[in-house]
């Protein structure tokens, strides 16, 4: 600000700009309830939201999760949702924990502002999920820890169909403080965008048999190569809760202030990777008939990446009627190194 004359009264103009920039700053501290690591407890509750499921969004959400198999594009009475579309029909909307608890998400902050990014996520499958179903969410926080001297959350959200019944379930696990800094950030590698091509072409894989499996059997693979872009569609596509268009995912330079250095993909769209290699190995009846899958990050999946998703069978049951298969399986990048390490546990009939 130049003064022109009247020194005094600049000074003076002056100085109640600032108190009063101040203290709008000040009101705008004191009027924000962070919701942090301290203000979240355990039973805290959301509010509920309700999707219907309809041929077209089971579509949708396999394109923007790069799934070509024409299954999800093929209405008919055996068309099911994919079983991590679960994150999509019935999402965590934290934030909307948080503002329902009298809180603000340290998401949505105007002073604090930062991420809670996935840690880890288990999936448990009960019902199949259909084109007709009526599904309500409801989210609440299920417990919260210190680890190594990082802080985390775990929040449950279970998916209710419109006959009262709990067709799933999910725990998902965020990293509310981390205490080793900042990751590096290598190279970004030049790589094209992964896009599902319009007329999906249909892929044939031998899936295993109960009968003949056996432990140690190595699974059909699959390789991802992510994208902005890709990142961005996935982000687009919502069901239910508030748009986030600014986020570890999609804005650069708010990523860059985060953990990771740069934006990353999703712990969902990972997840999504995940279930899809399992189900070039495994009928999808073997995930709604009580199955689960638990997936861990361990390293950022960035745009430019080309992850491989590879497994093997780690155990075979059969007890009381029940036959289940458990499988483990890696994501590992281009540089070698471990994206996620996944275990699941496939249920036949």
């Amino acid at each position: 600000m130049t003064c022109l004359g009247h020194g005094w009264r600049c000074g003076v103009e002056w100085g109640l700009f600032s108190l009063a920039r101040n203290g709008e700053e000040g009101m705008v501290k004191q009027r924000e309830k962070l919701w942090d690591f301290n203000s979240v407890e355990p039973g805290q509750v959301g509010n509920e939201t309700v999707v219907e499921i309809t041929d077209e969004n089971i579509a949708k959400y396999a394109e923007v999760s790069l799934n070509p198999d024409p299954f999800y594009r093929t209405a008919g009475a055996d068309l099911v949702a994919s079983p991590t579309m679960v994150m999509t029909y019935a999402p965590l909307l934290r934030d909307e924990i948080a503002s329902a608890n009298g809180f603000v998400a340290v998401e949505r902050s105007k002073t604090a502002r930062r991420q809670t990014p996935f840690a880890k996520c288990e999936g448990r499958w009960f019902l199949p999920v259909k084109p007709g179903d009526t599904i309500t969410g409801r989210r609440r926080v299920l417990e919260k820890y210190e680890r190594r001297g990082s802080k985390f959350v775990t929040f449950r959200v279970e998916a209710i169909n419109q006959r009262g019944k709990k067709a799933a379930e999910y725990d998902y696990t965020c990293i509310f403080e981390y205490a080793q800094g900042q990751r590096s950030v290598p190279p970004r590698a030049d790589a094209p965008a992964t896009t599902v091509p319009e007329t999906p072409q249909p892929v044939s894989f031998k899936l295993v048999d109960f009968e003949k499996a056996s432990v140690g059997d190595s699974l059909n693979e699959l390789a991802i190569t992510e994208s902005q872009e890709i990142m961005n569609r996935k982000n687009d596509f919502r069901l239910a809760g508030q748009p986030s268009d600014s986020n570890i995912h999609t804005d650069e330079e708010f990523a860059k202030q985060n953990i990771f250095g740069s934006t990353t993909n999703s712990g969902p769209a990972t997840m999504s990777y995940v279930a899809q290699m399992l189900e070039r190995n495994f009928p999808i009846g073997c995930f709604y008939n009580g199955g689960s899958l638990l997936m861990r990050a361990i390293t950022p999946f960035r745009g430019g990446d080309t992850v491989t998703f590879q497994g093997e069978i780690t155990a075979k049951n059969e007890e009381g009627g029940r036959k289940t298969i458990e499988a483990r399986v890696k994501g590992i990048n281009q540089r070698e190194e471990l994206v996620c390490l996944s275990d699941a546990v496939l249920v036949f009939q």
